[in-house]
């Protein structure tokens, strides 16, 4: 099957490698002519241009977004839809809010359009370990574009299937599935992210009061030293906190044990902010998250070692460079 990409960056180049390890087709595009040059050494076909790009895509075209939400996703969508045709569909595979979804999703609807809200999780191992994907929109495109989904997602691996869940037809358990309407996708991979700021932070808050456990002020008696590279590598195996966001704060603390290399300057990309705002909306109390999301808010004014571990964190899974304090 053919799928074009719009945006090479850390996860789009690296989406359509794994559709061509698949045997898929990929056409690619991006404003970095050398990133378009790499994935076609890799085998792509690659597009000078966006009208280029949707020459090149075999009808019905399918046309996969992946660059930042936001300006960048609005010109890009509207661009392409300009372009394409009647049956075509169009994905938005980033970070976007839900809302935006629903109203873009209107508009290409009145072109004939179909378009997919994909929220996609994997960051920079995904080429190894697959995406995770949430999917919203358009029911018949995201059955037509089945083959792309399966192959871009884990699969069932090593992963045996929850208890009772045996006979239940669901593409869950490979490791992406279509959630609902416009927005349906995009929702659920925000309030995912919002978990997720939540996990990081409690690992985070954890290790730092480990680290403290041996300054003057506890006494001497009470006071430890902890080897807390040593302390998360036994956590992976066999204990109840056991996770994948565990095993990337093995590797940061076994690089740098101090994590010299961060400030501690937290970013936050959105989606824990819109996970709030829902919150508020439908009544739902979400302390964790909230708390969480405000840490990052301190962290640029002033940091701690469970910022510090944030921030390697982020570094592991997506590839997020800290932004200097103030910037």
């Amino acid at each position: 099957m053919q799928l074009g990409m719009i945006g090479l960056g850390r996860m789009g180049g690296n989406m359509a490698r794994r559709l061509m390890r698949a045997g898929h087709q990929s056409v690619v595009f991006d404003l970095s002519p050398d990133s378009v040059k790499a994935l076609a050494s890799d085998g792509a076909t690659g597009a000078g241009s966006m009208e280029d790009f949707v020459q090149k895509l075999a009808k019905p075209r399918a046309a996969w977004v992946m660059v930042p939400a936001g300006a960048a996703t609005e010109s890009t969508v509207l661009k392409l839809a300009s372009l394409m045709e009647p049956g075509d569909t169009i994905i938005d595979g980033g970070n976007s809010y839900f809302q935006d979804d629903v109203r873009r999703s209107k508009i290409l609807k009145g072109q004939g359009i179909h378009y997919l809200d994909v929220g996609t999780s994997g960051g920079v191992w995904g080429l190894e370990r697959g995406y995770c994907m949430m999917i919203g929109g358009s029911k018949e495109s995201a059955e037509r574009l089945d083959p792309i989904f399966k192959a871009l997602a884990p699969g069932v691996g090593d992963v045996p299937p929850t208890s009772g869940r045996e006979g239940k037809k669901s593409t869950a358990s490979d490791g992406y599935l279509y959630c609902g309407p416009s927005g349906a996708g995009h929702f659920v991979k925000m309030v995912h992210n919002g978990i997720e700021y939540g996990l990081m932070q409690a690992y985070a808050e954890g290790f730092d009061i480990m680290r403290n456990a041996s300054i003057k002020d506890v006494p001497e008696e009470r006071r430890y030293t902890f080897d807390l590279a040593d302390i998360s590598e036994l956590w992976r195996r066999g204990s109840v906190v056991g996770s994948w966001l565990l095993d990337l704060t093995a590797m940061a603390l076994t690089e740098d044990p101090d994590l010299k290399r961060f400030t501690g300057n937290v970013q936050d990309s959105g989606e824990g902010r819109w996970t709030i705002l829902a919150a508020i909306e439908e009544a739902v109390p979400c302390d964790v998250l909230a708390a969480s999301l405000f840490t990052r808010f301190r962290s640029r004014q002033d940091h701690t070692f469970a910022e510090k571990m944030l921030s390697g964190m982020r570094n592991k899974f997506g590839g997020h460079v800290e932004r200097a304090a103030g910037g």
